[in-house]
C-alpha cells in the first residue's frame, strides 16, 4: 500500500489575517513549536505514511521555505528514484507564472503529476497541523469505492476568525458526503476538512482539466462544491490533534496550547515522528539569576532573566532582569536588560532594546516584524 500514494502540498495559500508572519515568507514556512515549520507536519505525515514522491507547489514568498527543505535529506526525500520536487511557476506561453487560483496552480504541474508512477494522489494544503498516517484513510477510500476521500474533524463552531478556507462536511450515516458549505456564516455541520484529499491520480488530472476548459479557477468553489451530487466524495474522521492557522490570534493560541503535555503527547507521537530541518547548536543554558516556568526552550538559548508561559526558538537571548510571559520568540530574538513583554510574538532576528515594555492581549498578541528593533 505505501507504493500505492504520491503527495502533493500546495503553499501558496495568502492569508492576511496571519499579519507579519507571512510578510518575508509563505505559510507552510512559518514557524511552530519552537523549532518546526508548518510544512514539516504534513510532509512528515506524508513520508511516515511510506510516500516516498512528493511535490511541493510554491507561489510567493518560497525562498525561505526552500531553503528550510534543502534536498528532502531529513525527510529521507533525497533518493535517485522519485524525492522531493519543489514545483515554483514558471513563464511559459500558457503560464504568466502567477497563478489565477487553485485550479491553475494544479494544471501548472500537471507533468509531474503525470511522470509519478503511483496510482493514489494525497493532496494537501500547508496551513493546517496534524499528525497522523494516510494507511487507513486509504483504506476506507479503496473499500468504499469514493472518487474523492476527505480527512476532517469535529469542531466548534468557529467566529470570524476562523473563516478561512473553512470546508464544512455534511454527511450521511456512511460517511457519504451530501452537501459542502465553505466559509459558511452560520455553518450547519461541525465535520470541518482538514485540507487533505485522497484520489486516484485519473480523476485529478480530468477534473483539473476539464476545471482548467471551463474556466474555473478554485478547487474548492469550483470543483468540489459544484461536484458534490457528481462525484462519490466520503468522510475519513481523524480524532487526533489538529490546528489550523487561519489568523494571529489563533497561531498564538496553537502554540500556547503546546504547553499542554497531552497536546504535545498527541501532537508529537513518537511512533510518527516530525522531521525538520537539523541545526547543531548547544544546548539552552540558564544563569543563576534566570527563571523559566512552564516553557518550550529550543536549544542555542541564553536565558539570564525570567520567561513564563513561553515558547523560544533556537538561538533567542533573554539578558538579565527581563521578564517575559506569554510569549512566543522565535529564532535568534535578542532581548536586552530589563525588559517586560507579555502576549507579544517576536519574529525571527528581533532586537528588543533595554527597558523595554510591550504587553498584548490574549485575543489580540502584538507582533513584531522579522529583523525590526524596538
Amino acid at each position: 500500500m505505501q507504493n500505492e500514494m504520491f503527495g502533493l502540498i500546495y503553499t501558496g495559500e495568502s492569508n492576511l489575517r496571519l499579519r507579519d508572519l507571512t510578510f518575508s515568507r509563505s505559510v507552510a514556512a512559518v514557524p511552530f513549536a519552537g523549532r518546526y515549520r508548518c510544512i514539516d507536519f504534513v510532509m512528515s505525515s506524508m513520508v511516515n505514511s511510506g510516500i516516498s514522491n512528493l511535490g511541493i507547489i510554491t507561489q510567493r514568498n518560497y525562498h525561505s521555505l526552500m531553503d528550510h527543505l534543502g534536498s528532502g535529506k531529513e525527510w529521507e526525500l533525497r533518493r535517485k528514484r522519485d524525492g522531493l520536487f519543489i514545483l515554483p511557476p514558471f513563464v511559459t506561453k500558457e503560464n504568466t507564472g502567477i497563478y489565477t487560483g487553485t485550479v491553475d496552480a494544479f494544471r501548472s504541474v500537471m507533468g509531474y503529476v503525470r511522470r509519478s508512477t503511483q496510482r493514489y494522489i494525497v493532496l494537501t494544503g500547508s496551513h493546517t497541523i496534524y499528525n497522523t498516517t494516510y494507511y487507513e484513510m486509504l483504506k476506507q477510500h479503496q473499500q468504499t469505492g469514493a472518487d474523492i476521500t476527505i480527512m476532517y474533524n469535529d469542531t466548534p463552531p468557529f467566529d470570524e476568525e476562523d473563516r478561512f478556507d473553512d470546508l464544512r462536511l455534511v454527511m450521511d450515516d456512511h460517511n457519504r458526503v451530501t452537501d459542502l458549505e465553505y466559509n459558511a456564516y452560520q455553518a450547519t455541520t461541525n465535520h470541518t476538512a482538514c485540507d487533505a484529499y485522497i484520489m486516484e491520480r485519473s480523476l485529478f488530472e480530468y477534473i483539473i482539466e476539464d476545471a482548467a476548459a471551463h474556466g474555473f479557477n478554485d478547487y474548492m468553489r469550483d470543483i468540489l462544491l459544484k461536484r458534490v451530487k457528481d462525484l462519490r466524495m466520503y468522510g475519513w474522521k481523524y480524532d487526533g490533534y489538529v490546528a489550523r492557522l487561519n489568523s494571529l490570534p489563533i497561531f498564538f493560541k496553537h502554540n500556547m496550547e503546546l504547553l499542554d503535555r497531552q497536546v504535545r503527547e498527541d501532537l508529537f507521537n513518537p511512533e510518527h515522528p516530525i522531521y525538520t530541518k537539523v541545526k547543531d547548536e548547544v544546548p539552552a543554558r540558564l544563569t543563576q539569576s534566570a527563571s523559566a516556568k512552564n516553557c518550550l526552550i529550543a536549544d542555542g538559548c541564553v536565558i539570564e532573566g525570567e520567561v513564563e508561559n513561553s515558547i523560544l526558538f533556537r538561538g533567542v537571548r533573554v539578558q538579565k532582569g527581563s521578564k517575559l510571559k506569554n510569549c512566543i520568540v522565535m529564532q535568534a530574538a535578542d532581548i536586552g536588560k530589563d525588559c517586560e513583554l507579555s502576549y507579544a510574538v517576536l519574529d525571527k532576528g528581533t532586537t528588543i532594546r533595554a527597558g523595554r515594555k510591550l504587553a498584548g492581549y490574549e485575543n489580540f498578541p502584538i507582533i513584531i516584524r522579522k529583523g525590526a528593533t524596538i
